[in-house]
């Protein structure tokens, strides 16, 4: 029985590698190199599928993959079902966070309730974060180049990921508030968990016990 595992290129694929050599699971293929979408490694039984880092729920979701690696900010966006997530794996560490230039005052407008522009391509985390605190809000959705929102006047504040802080720095921007901390987690399709356990369960569990070394 064969079993498909969807990742996405980048910085969390470069850390995965290590994790899944641990585990015994190599690419037959350099994937920085490879024009292929689909990739063998040294089990035969299990392949490997390149895909968007927002897309790898959806092949998951509906049985195109068995098991995906995606980080906390996509399944947080991800309106699907059928998803188990049962392990963080530790990697693509990253903070989610509000933004602002250095001259705005972030919690004078919080405390007298002023309606704010949000620029973010993470609406549903932006949505529900202001919503506790009973904001109302403007959202706008940007796909790129968020740090560019609030300096040209599209947005008072930009709802977004940051590992470093670098790129805030550069573009005078600075983190106003900590939404929650991300990170990359190993999601499976529950129908692939019912039908395939004995094959799936022994990765599951490889997958844990390489965390704990």
């Amino acid at each position: 029985m064969k079993i498909t595992i969807a990742l996405s290129k980048g910085r969390i694929f470069e850390q995965l590698i290590p994790l899944l050599e641990k585990i015994g699971i190599v690419c037959n293929e350099d994937p920085d190199t490879s024009r292929k979408l689909i990739l063998d490694t040294n089990q035969k039984d299990i392949k490997l599928i390149i895909v968007r880092p927002t897309d790898v729920p959806t092949y998951v979701e509906y049985g195109a993959a068995d098991i995906g690696i995606a980080g906390k900010d996509i399944l947080d966006e991800y309106k699907g079902e059928g998803l188990y997530q049962p392990i963080d794996l530790n990697i693509g560490r990253c903070k989610m966070i509000v933004a602002a230039k250095q001259d705005f005052d972030y919690k004078d407008a919080i405390k007298k309730g002023i309606r704010l522009k949000v620029a973010t391509k993470y609406v549903k985390v932006a949505k529900e974060h202001f919503a506790k605190k009973g904001m109302h809000i403007d959202l706008i959705k940007l796909y790129g180049s968020m740090e560019l929102a609030p300096l040209v006047g599209l947005s008072d504040v930009i709802v977004d990921l940051v590992s470093t802080g670098k790129t805030l720095q550069a573009n005078n921007l600075i983190a106003v508030e900590e939404i929650c901390d991300i990170s990359s987690r190993l999601i499976i399709n529950q129908a692939s968990l019912k039908l395939k356990r004995e094959f799936l369960q022994p990765i599951l569990s490889q997958f844990e016990k390489a965390l704990k070394v």
